[in-house]
């Protein structure tokens, strides 16, 4: 009695059987609404002396120069 290869005999079906399309559905992903008052990352060009003034007090400078947007935004500059 011989042994069956290991290997399937047409390659074809081997490849076939590799990238069978997936059964199973995908959830759809389920959209959460923006939680209010979240940060965003921005990249913006100060003055140096106007950065400078803000990070003399230490940490909290990013904190302080947001405060002072809010301000002038509340006063529609």
């Amino acid at each position: 009695m011989t042994n069956p290869p290991r290997r399937p005999v047409n390659p074809m079906d081997a490849a076939e059987a590799l990238f069978k399309p997936v059964k199973k559905k995908l959830e759809q992903a389920v959209e959460r609404p923006a939680l209010p008052n979240t940060k965003e990352l921005v990249s913006l060009k100060i003055d140096s002396d106007v950065l400078a003034f803000f990070q003399e007090n230490g940490p909290g400078w990013q904190d302080r120069i947001n405060d002072v947007l809010r301000a002038a935004m509340k006063n529609r500059l």
